[in-house]
């Protein structure tokens, strides 16, 4: 059966962590979202306002995605309360997920962004405690949609319940605005990290600090753009993703009339002069972009680029366009030891993000 757990007692203070060492001065390091995991990590999806009159629409498609999640890995919920959980399970239960697979926990939330709100998870497979959290400030990308307090202390719930060290940088970062390798390369984007609606007082180069100190990595390698509908004000997980440690899908838009042509062109050519740590450039695969999806005369950021690697397969929203089975096919020949599943993503999309927005993995 699922199982049920509760987080409890008091929070520390956010500003400093009350560790006297950085994560990376100590081994630690967020592991690529290909390496193994024991978990992904959700957040039930609750409010309306993030899918304005669709909401129960997009149950069962979040549903199937944790049934395909949990065939390799466990799945784990924050949820408000038994009654959530009990509707949860419902879907859930008809979806014909695992149900051993699933782990429940009392973790009230504002939404439904994993990947933003969630804990990172860094590891050092060499130290007494291999496993460690890094709980940055969340704002709800630029104070976009109040309140996100509950969001904000997810992490330090999830690490108070495994008993795991929890780091505070004390900025504002999310975790679907970087993108790793898993060798000390970290993809993110100036249009995100460098608006003044998330950290004004820092400059690139301070923030790139926090980015190496934090996250263990050694190189921060930044795109400019966004596609257009993105709320989140670019994040790389919409446009660039990692497939292994020298390897990156970027998505391109085919119809030069289209709004995403050029900035996505010129997020090419930066792609295409990067290098890596060993000196070595890209292998760039090009990943078409969806038709326009558009409801209620708004351009939705629909993007096959946010799927999720999860254990043995790679999950892939599809939106009812001629592109999906190409893209499919594309992403496939990237994984070639994971099933790719495509998932309509059409109604979740509405709420301007998908399965990776949705996500957040725990490594081994």
């Amino acid at each position: 059966m699922s199982k049920l757990y509760s987080g409890s007692g008091l929070l520390p203070d956010f500003q400093t962590s009350g560790l006297s060492d950085l994560p990376k001065s100590l081994g630690y390091y967020f592991p690529a979202e290909f390496a193994p995991h024991v978990a992904t990590w959700l957040s039930w999806p609750h409010k309306e306002a993030s899918w304005p009159g669709k909401i129960d629409a997009i149950y069962p498609y979040y549903s199937q995605f944790i049934r395909e999640l949990a065939l390799s890995e466990k799945v784990r919920i924050n949820v408000a309360d038994e009654a959530m959980k009990t509707f949860a399970l419902k879907y859930i239960r008809e979806a014909g997920a695992d149900l051993n697979q699933v782990e429940f926990y009392i973790h009230p939330t504002n939404d439904a962004w994993c990947r933003d709100h969630g804990p990172a998870f860094l590891i050092n497979p060499a130290a007494d405690i291999k496993k460690v959290v890094v709980d940055w400030g969340y704002n709800a990308w630029g104070n976009k949609y109040p309140p996100y307090d509950l969001d904000d202390v997810i992490p330090t719930l999830i690490g108070k319940e495994f008993n795991l060290p929890v780091y505070y940088p004390g900025i504002v970062m999310e975790g679907g605005s970087v993108e790793f390798n898993g060798k000390g390369t970290l993809l993110t984007s100036t249009a995100c990290l460098l608006n003044p609606n998330r950290n004004p007082h820092l400059n690139q180069a301070q923030i790139e600090n926090y980015l190496i100190n934090y996250y263990g990595v050694e190189q921060i390698l930044w795109v400019d753009e966004g596609i257009i509908g993105d709320d989140t004000d670019g994040h790389i997980d919409d446009t660039v993703r990692f497939v292994n440690e020298d390897t990156v899908l970027t998505v391109i838009e085919e119809n030069k009339q289209d709004e995403n042509y050029g900035l996505l062109q010129h997020n090419l050519k930066q792609l295409q002069a990067m290098r890596l740590l060993n000196g070595k450039q890209l292998n760039i695969v090009e990943l078409p972009m969806p038709d326009a999806v558009e409801y209620e005369d708004q351009r939705l950021p629909a993007s096959y680029a946010n799927f999720y690697i999860a254990n043995t397969s790679v999950i892939v929203p599809t939106f009812r366009c001629d592109k999906d089975d190409k893209a499919l096919q594309i992403i496939q020949q990237c994984f070639p030891d994971r099933k790719v599943v495509g998932i309509d993503s059409t109604e979740i999309i509405w709420g301007l993000g998908s399965f990776h927005c949705l996500s957040q993995q725990e490594p081994v």
